[in-house]
């Protein structure tokens, strides 16, 4: 190897660039099966994020577009989407994002339309062959935008339009699948204020000889109770996972007779943020295979005919929430520390794999990717809490003896959510510059049971930011990190606590917030359905806790903060409204605050564009590199930051 250069810690020239990334990079999901071929999902940046089904065929392996453009395969409902499309012999069906219509793609043939023009968006598929029919969730926006109706409803496959409502009444609904012999059908449903992880049911019913449910009862769930993906055996046997032990564990009912497939204290099940998430499945001849989390790493068991439980050997660490049987191989979407998220083929013989699709082709060697390392470290209470750290590292370059690198804590989203243990090219970007980068697991995250997850009932912008802070000063102590360079950066849930950790406390040094909850009596009254209750349970009930609200909001105490702030903010997001980085800024600017503001059009909430990835990805590096006083490498426009001089160190 050829003698590396020595660089300031950040200024490292990459080849991960922040175009390589935008132009190469695609966001795979929802696998599906149907014969011997397979479907996935893919998110384009360059086709301005347009969601398209791809088809490869088991016969020959040829691989292709089932979406024509401009169908875009994705659906609105919950606004998270997912579930948007299903495939039964040979057709697919799917929700067209412009119009929220749903389409029969035929190979050979225009899409035609099966659900008539209106504002509706449906979700979740399910084809019922014995009544000719689709049944699916739809959202109906007709009455209001920002309270819409929820139910399951008929589609038939006839094209005569006549959409039918099987069931409403409940606050939200998902997971409506009919039996293998098409005589009962199961769904999810659950009620405001409760998110589905935190409570939700599972009912059954018998369908009549018109197809409609008829008294249906409660097999699983309740209060303190999440079910998740509840799917019919081919000898109608109903499994579904539920953690009514503190764990999401797999169960499976004949009739009302209940019996738990796995008990584990590991997670095998996710916060269902999406429509048509799939943790397990069942093949024809009885066998199961699920992925399981353990300390937020992911992989898969195989369940075989003899109920033999076998650990499937992988390298892989992260797990995309898609998983099915095709023949005697189990398709999935998986990530590990070297590898981006991809589309895999796995032999159960002998858990070989084949790689189907993956999300980015980067021609670089391992030398460039800087692996997760687990880390616990103390925190508030006497706790512990996880995190994945990412030190710095590039073949090419080192930094001048004695120095320690800057840090970027990455608070995720959710913030029911999780970091991943899979590589990640947005974490490589700042690694391979000379970066630390630490994912932290804060209390509230999924992937550690139940106990852990409500840790942030009522502690919202306390208990994560607290575990950030704490991350940080541990690397600090172990000699990782430079004390004086400590950046938080995170987007949506992730971005109230990058915004609260600044505000409220003063170990940090600067901080980039994308799309972020600025104030949160803002969001309680102006966000959409899905969440316009979940601040109860994480801050305080609505209205009744405004006091709360107030207090714990940054936008009402921007006169603490003290360190730079950089705001990216896409203008067309409904879920967290570009009003939220506005005030913010606004407030900054009168006290003075060093602060830069970089606004999208045409993005929602998270970045879909390649344009918009490439501009946030060099905007952030050109602010940390102005605040922390190096000069970046591959910065084609700079952010300006005002109020810079004021605080420069």
């Amino acid at each position: 190897m050829s003698e590396r250069t020595t660089l300031p810690y950040g200024s490292w020239p990459s080849p991960v660039t922040a175009q390589l990334i935008a132009s190469s990079s695609i966001r795979l999901s929802s696998v599906a099966t149907d014969g011997a071929d397979i479907y996935w999902v893919e998110g384009r940046p360059t086709e301005g994020g347009r969601m398209v089904i791809v088809r490869l065929r088991g016969t020959d392996g040829t691989m292709a577009d089932v979406t024509p453009a401009p169908l875009s395969a994705r659906t609105r409902a919950n606004e998270y989407g997912g579930g948007a499309y299903c495939v039964r012999n040979g057709v697919v069906y799917c929700n067209n994002d412009a119009d929220g219509r749903v389409y029969a793609l035929s190979e050979g043939a225009a899409p035609r339309p099966l659900t008539p023009e209106g504002a509706f968006h449906h979700a979740d598929f399910d084809v019922d062959e014995r009544h000719s029919r689709l049944i699916c969730i739809r959202e109906d926006r007709s009455a209001s935008a920002a309270n819409p109706l929820n139910a399951i409803v008929a589609v038939p496959l006839d094209g005569s339009m006549d959409t039918r409502v099987l069931v409403s009444g409940a606050d939200f609904y998902s997971n409506p699948r009919v039996s293998a012999d098409g005589a009962s059908m199961c769904w999810l449903s659950w009620e405001q204020p409760d998110m589905p992880w935190d409570a939700s049911t599972l009912s059954v019913a018998p369908l009549d000889l018109k197809g409609m449910p008829d008294a249906f009862h409660v097999l699983a769930g309740g209060p303190g109770v999440s079910v998740f993906q509840p799917q019919w055996g081919p000898d109608n046997t109903l499994f579904f996972v539920d953690d009514h032990t503190g764990w999401w564990n797999l169960q499976a009912a004949a009739g009302t007779n209940v019996r738990a497939i796995t008990a584990l204290a590991a997670e095998v099940g996710l916060a269902q943020w999406n429509f048509g998430m799939t943790v397990y499945d069942v093949h024809p001849n009885g066998s199961i295979v699920y992925a399981v989390c353990e300390r937020g790493a992911w992989s898969l068991v195989h369940i075989r005919q003899d109920g033999s439980v076998h650990p499937l050997q992988m390298p892989f660490t992260d797990f995309g929430a898609s998983l099915r049987f095709s023949g005697d191989e189990v398709v999935a979407t998986m990530a590990s520390p070297t590898t981006p998220m991809s589309v895999i083929a796995i032999d159960l013989a002998d858990a070989s794999h084949r790689m189907l699709r993956q999300a980015a082709d980067i021609p670089l060697g391992d030398e460039w990717f800087s692996p997760p390392e687990p880390i616990e470290f103390p925190t508030d209470g006497d706790l512990t809490a996880h995190a994945f750290y990412h030190p710095p590292r590039n073949p090419a370059c080192t930094a001048p003896a004695g120095d320690r690198p800057p840090l970027i804590i990455h608070s995720h989203g959710g913030p029911t959510s999780a970091a991943s243990a899979g590589l990640g090219l947005g974490d490589q970007y700042w690694t391979s510059r000379g970066f630390g980068v630490v994912d932290v697991n804060y209390g509230g995250s999924t992937g550690f049971g139940r106990v852990y997850r409500e840790r942030l009932n009522g502690q919202w912008g306390i208990v994560d930011v607290q575990d950030c802070i704490n991350a940080a000063q541990f690397l600090v102590r172990r000699g990782d990190v430079d004390a004086e360079r400590l950046a938080i950066a995170g987007g949506s849930a992730g971005g109230f606590t990058t915004l609260a950790a600044l505000t409220f406390h003063d170990d940090l040094d600067a901080g980039v917030s994308s799309f972020g909850v600025a104030d949160l009596a803002a969001l309680a009254e102006d966000t959409h359905k899905f969440e316009a209750r979940y601040l109860d349970r994480l801050v305080a009930p609505w209205p009744s806790g405004r006091a709360v609200y107030e207090a714990r909001s940054p936008i009402n105490h921007a006169e603490q903060l003290s360190c730079p702030v950089l705001l990216l903010q896409g203008l067309e997001d409904r879920i967290v409204p570009p009003a939220q980085a506005e005030r913010m800024l606004a407030a900054m600017r009168e006290r003075g605050i060093p602060c830069a503001y970089v606004p999208f059009a045409g993005e929602q909430h998270g970045w879909r564009r390649a344009e918009t990835i490439q501009r946030a990805l060099e905007a952030e590096l050109s602010f940390y590199a102005q605040v922390f006083g190096f000069v970046p490498a591959g910065v084609a426009e700079p952010v300006e930051i005002e109020n810079l001089g004021a605080l420069r160190r």
